[in-house]
């Protein structure tokens, strides 16, 4: 299983992006408070296109509570770490949690110290500090998905069917 782990997320809109990708891929939601909105208001709602009802999520207190809760293989993305997410095997992962920091502040630097190996960043050129945290959530996602070959995934649309476009 695949965990989506946002600590302190500041913007409604990116967690409702956010929670429209979990429900994509069959992930769980893990919110670590602070949130910076209120789960109920209507931008999250809004950007998460009224799927709501369909994801899988928890709210924790802190991060400890989070710990506590949760076992497996924890994967921190950072613009401080030197290694790049492609260079983790998730084929030998049984229960993956990607855990992202807040927009202002990313993940608390005592966290990502004791947990350095850990660590992997989205590479960007030099005039980024980083990419937005739905883009970010979102590339991660995918690549654990793809070395996973997409599993229970539809490779069509449901709507129209898998021949839509050959007819």
């Amino acid at each position: 299983m695949i965990n989506i782990v946002l600590c302190q997320p500041e913007i409604p809109q990116n967690t409702g992006n956010i929670m429209r990708t979990c429900i994509a891929i069959h992930a769980k939601l893990h919110l670590i408070k602070p949130l910076g909105f209120s789960l109920d208001k209507t931008d999250v709602k809004r950007s998460a296109a009224n799927y709501l009802e369909k994801l899988n999520y928890a709210v924790y207190d802190s991060m400890a509570e989070f710990v506590s809760k949760n076992k497996g293989d924890y994967f921190y993305l950072t613009r401080y770490a030197t290694k790049s997410y492609h260079e983790i095997d998730f084929l030998q992962k049984k229960n993956i949690f990607l855990i992202f920091g807040s927009e202002s502040k990313g993940i608390a630097k005592e966290i990502l110290k004791a947990n350095v190996e850990q660590c992997f960043r989205i590479p960007t050129t030099a005039n980024v500090r980083s990419l937005n945290l739905a883009n970010a959530v979102a590339i991660l996602s995918y690549e654990v998905m793809r070395q996973l070959n997409y599993p229970n995934l539809l490779h069509y649309d449901v709507q129209k069917g898998a021949s839509f476009l050959s007819e």
